[in-house]
């Protein structure tokens, strides 16, 4: 344990339970469901409304081997392919082997996918896909449509829900296992101010960081809290430096901050066609699969392109398409872009790469265990060796799905007895907080030093300027200047350690492998490259970098 916790009041407030589950995603409303059917008392905890994670905003689609001629061994091997040689074969080999009965089970929970006119699941292509495999709704509406389903069914099933929450750290007993979280209800919720949740499992399900970059596609709850949280507890990271940035977000202006629209690659995947200003499509030749390539190949592609025309951004050209089908299959997508004065159905859709998916996150085995006893992590918060250096299309909701069943399975079978919280030790010097207007500052600095391209130069500004202002918060801390806690500061203060770290390990990679693009080092170095990167926080609060002796990841447990 690094006994490091965030500046907080002490809680003021306590409920007990088996299990809390901290997220209000497919990941974190699936473990709480099959917690709940296993007849373990269930709290979870959300950040904003229960619909109002990522899970929602997801476009494409679920990927699972569900047509006809499909196999999980296909889907296996295009999802090694995109993780770049860093994927963990067992992990991926359980995702795509559940998969399909999973996603089945989502529809008997009340899911509604697209079908064809015979009543078969109606299955797309994505980047990386060689089969239509892709499940939708609501044509471009996927997420919200599970969402929904899940979030009736918590309703229906009267789960203990804490809504408008921000969790804070994790509580430990004497042993240094879990025993709850604390946490800050945002005025809103059940409870007022900061409290505690007391249960001997704790799942995080935060979703991701892209918050971080300065344009995202994440929404604005997603500022790393649970790899933040994970961190401060002891937890080990992995694989953090590979943040895949989405080809094809509708380009806004240079300056345009916060959340993008998302343009979902299962446009590309019906056929639409990235171009230049001059009409060229500058994918052929570059990779069989042209614009439906790997989704770090097509934003390094897009990048370089606009970088030899001097170019802002890209177009994708759905013109062929015709009213109809833009209207039935991505009314979503169509809304946004004439919200923004762009018509897909007569003009190409200016598109430039931004933050999308965190590849890496706290470490965890097939069973989402972490370092730390009686801590779990699911979803994008996690790391479960998936998706390697590059996740594949799609396979993010199915991730949330396969290990939120193994996580509910095994906190049901182990049934921890509750135990009390004790006081971490250096508890009395908490981490000091940082004044929310540095948000805008950590996020021009990684977009800047961390983005799409990379290189030793910018990685090294990028910590100077980091470090900077953590050296900064520590020095106000004991003054006139201390920051007083709150939401925005304790967000913006997660997001500087989960930036630090990333960078860390980003300074470490000294190849171009996956998402992770060094300009400096162009080339895979799969003599050392093919190697994890396993991240902790020293009790001085400095990111250690570990460097894993094989591709495969060692226990979280040194008895496993």
């Amino acid at each position: 344990m690094t006994g490091i916790r965030l500046t907080a009041p002490a809680p003021g407030w306590a409920i007990d339970a088996d299990v809390v589950v901290v997220g209000s995603g497919v990941a974190g409303l699936t473990t709480a469901l099959r917690c709940a059917a296993a007849g373990l008392d269930t709290v979870v905890v959300t950040k904003a409304r229960l619909d109002d994670g990522s899970t929602r905003w997801a476009q494409g689609g679920i990927a699972a081997a569900l047509g006809e001629g499909d196999t999980p061994e296909q889907h296996l091997d295009d999802t090694l392919v995109a993780g770049a040689g860093l994927c963990d074969e067992e992990a991926v080999r359980t995702l795509v082997t559940e998969g399909p009965d999973a996603v089945r089970r989502l529809i008997t929970t009340g899911a509604h996918f697209d079908t064809t006119d015979s009543g078969d699941i109606a299955l797309t292509r994505e980047g990386g896909h060689h089969r239509r495999r892709i499940a939708h709704a609501g044509g471009d509406a996927t997420g919200a449509e599970i969402s929904r389903a899940l979030v009736g069914a918590v309703r229906e099933a009267a789960l203990h829900t804490i809504e408008n929450a921000l969790v804070l750290d994790l509580l430990t007993d004497a042993e240094g296992r879990t025993a709850g979280v604390s946490l800050h209800v945002m005025g809103e919720g059940q409870h007022d101010g900061v409290g505690a949740v007391r249960a001997p499992s704790v799942v995080l399900a935060t979703g991701g960081m892209g918050q971080v970059f300065s344009a995202t596609t994440n929404p604005s709850v997603s500022t790393g809290d649970g790899v933040a949280l994970a961190l401060r507890a002891g937890a080990e990271v992995s694989d953090l430096e590979f943040v895949q940035f989405h080809p094809t977000v509708l380009f806004l202006g240079a300056d345009s901050e916060g959340q993008q629209p998302l343009v979902s690659e299962a446009v590309r995947g019906e056929g639409a066609h990235l171009v230049d200003a001059d009409g060229v499509r500058f994918m052929v030749g570059q990779h069989e699969l042209a614009e439906l390539a790997p989704r770090d190949i097509v934003a390094k592609g897009i990048t370089r392109r606009m970088h030899e025309k001097g170019a802002e951004h890209m177009y994708l050209d759905a013109r062929h398409f015709g009213a109809r089908m833009w209207e039935q299959r991505f009314p979503t997508i169509l809304a946004a872009c004439r919200a923004h004065g762009i018509d897909p159905v007569t003009e190409p859709i200016p598109v430039a790469p931004a933050a999308h998916y965190a590849s890496g996150g706290v470490r965890t085995d097939l069973r989402g265990r972490t370092t730390v006893p009686g801590l779990y992590a699911c979803g994008e918060v996690a790391c479960t060796g998936v998706h390697g250096a590059n996740r594949l299309a799609s396979n993010s909701l199915l991730e949330g799905l396969v290990f939120a069943e193994r996580i509910a399975a095994d906190i049901a079978e182990a049934r921890p007895p509750r135990t009390e919280p004790a006081e971490a030790p250096g508890a009395d010097a908490p981490v000091p907080l940082l004044a929310p207007e540095a948000r805008t500052a950590i996020q021009r600095t990684m977009t800047r030093g961390a983005g799409v391209l990379r290189s030793a130069d910018s990685l090294a500004a990028a910590a100077d300027e980091l470090e900077a202002l953590h050296r900064e918060a520590a020095a106000d801390a004991d003054g006139a200047k201390a920051v007083v806690p709150g939401v925005d500061a304790w967000e913006v203060t997660n997001l500087l350690l989960v930036s630090r770290v990333l960078v860390a390990a980003a300074r470490e990679r000294e190849e171009t492998r996956g998402c992770h693009w060094r300009e400096d080092r162009p080339d895979r170095d799969d003599a050392h490259g093919r190697r994890h990167l396993v991240v902790r926080i020293a009790p001085d609060r400095t990111p250690v970098v570990h460097r894993t002796e094989t591709a495969a990841f060692p226990p979280v447990r040194p008895s496993d």
